[in-house]
């Protein structure tokens, strides 16, 4: 084991001392910031196990006793597991699309030695900087011309326009990483660009493929102001949508509404709980690339 030595003039450098537990700022900030994440979303799952009366006369206490009517409710509805198969649609397609769609433009960002790449990646950096909210109502007026008002078919193509500039990227530093003598080393041996791509790219590209995957159906299941301005229709409303007229329509239950909010947000934040090494993993690998 190395000894710990202070700072020299003479050899120009410092071996810091380990501190088995680090600075206590650190960690009191950490502890602060789980907070602020978690306490919103244990107060509402846990406001759905509550009765009106409980949180009316103690809204930050603890359900005394337990209630499970308010879940159970939500669970024999028909609407509930409408909106939950449309949302589900909605995330697949359009996780789908931009994975697709993403990893063969990065391809040929990231490979292909062209003179318009570098500008390439540039637009494509600058949508970034063009949120949906802003284009709202042109987009909404070019998905009434294109006849795909009122339909889920209106709301998937645009996610996958404006998931695109993410995707890129995140998956260019990766694509960007893959050594060059891998390439012609396979090309040598016969593998064509296309069969190098589907054997070689996308099983080494796999991190960041994932990432990009969740990241989008995380974005796309939570998304509300695009399903607001395309879905008149209560047949096609997703999750998000169909809260918010849930508590318009039940707004006097507030255990209900946090009943149906928790088991709305519930399938996402289990995606993101379960998959989230993956996504820092690859973000990592991103910045690394």
């Amino acid at each position: 084991m190395a000894k710990n030595t202070q700072y020299s003039k003479a050899n120009g450098y410092r071996v810091s001392q380990k501190t088995p537990w680090g600075h206590p700022v650190v960690y009191l900030l950490s502890v602060i910031l789980v907070a602020i994440c978690t306490v919103p979303v244990l107060y509402i799952i846990i406001g759905g196990f509550r009765t009106n009366s409980q949180i009316t006369n103690n809204p930050s206490g603890m359900p005394n006793p337990w209630v499970i009517d308010n879940y159970i409710n939500v669970a024999q509805s028909d609407t509930f597991w409408v909106e939950l198969k449309n949302s589900l649609i909605v995330a697949v397609f359009t996780m789908l699309g931009v994975v697709v769609l993403g990893i063969m433009v990065s391809y040929v960002i990231a490979r292909y030695k062209f003179k318009y790449a570098p500008l390439m990646y540039s637009l494509f950096s600058a949508g970034l900087m063009f949120p949906m909210t802003v284009g709202i109502t042109p987009l909404y007026l070019m998905i009434r011309n294109l006849g795909l008002s009122n339909s889920l078919a209106g709301i998937i193509l645009p996610q996958i326009a404006f998931g695109l500039p993410q995707t890129i990227i995140i998956l260019v530093p990766f694509l960007q990483s893959i050594p060059n003598e891998l390439e012609e080393a396979a090309l040598l041996d016969g593998c064509s660009r296309l069969g190098f791509f589907w054997r070689m790219v996308i099983p080494l590209a796999m991190p960041g493929v994932a990432t990009v995957g969740i990241l989008q159906f995380v974005g796309s299941w939570n998304g509300y102001m695009l399903p607001l301005f395309v879905l008149s229709s209560s047949d096609n409303y997703t999750l998000p949508l169909g809260v918010s007229m849930f508590s318009s329509e039940h707004s006097v239950d507030t255990a209900a509404v946090l009943a149906f909010t928790s088991l709305a947000m519930l399938p996402a934040l289990i995606c993101f709980t379960i998959f989230q090494k993956k996504i820092v993993g690859g973000l990592t690998g991103a910045v690394k690339g």
